[in-house]
C-alpha cells in the first residue's frame, strides 16, 4: 500500500508506524489497521520484528497486507 503526502502528494517513506515525506521533511504519523475489518490492530514487537494482531476474529496480518491510514492532526 502506498501512502502520498497530503500537502505535496509525493510518495511517503514508512518507517516505524510514522511516513515521511523527503519533499517536505515531513513525519506524518500513521495506524495499522485490519484489511479484513479496518480497525485498529495491536502492534507485538519483539526482537526487532513487529507482527501486527487483530483483535475482531482475524489473528495475526502480514505487514504486507496491513493497511496504514495518516492519523488526523
Amino acid at each position: 500500500m502506498e501512502l502520498n503526502c497530503p500537502t505535496c502528494h509525493n510518495l511517503l517513506e514508512l518507517n516505524n508506524g510514522v511516513a515521511h515525506c523527503v519533499t517536505c521533511d515531513k513525519d506524518i504519523p500513521v495506524e495499522a489497521r485490519c484489511p479484513e475489518c479496518h480497525k485498529p490492530l495491536d502492534v507485538l514487537k519483539a526482537c526487532g520484528a513487529v507482527d501486527y494482531f487483530c483483535q475482531n476474529g482475524h489473528g495475526l496480518i502480514s505487514k504486507k497486507r496491513v493497511e496504514f491510514v495518516p492519523l488526523s492532526a
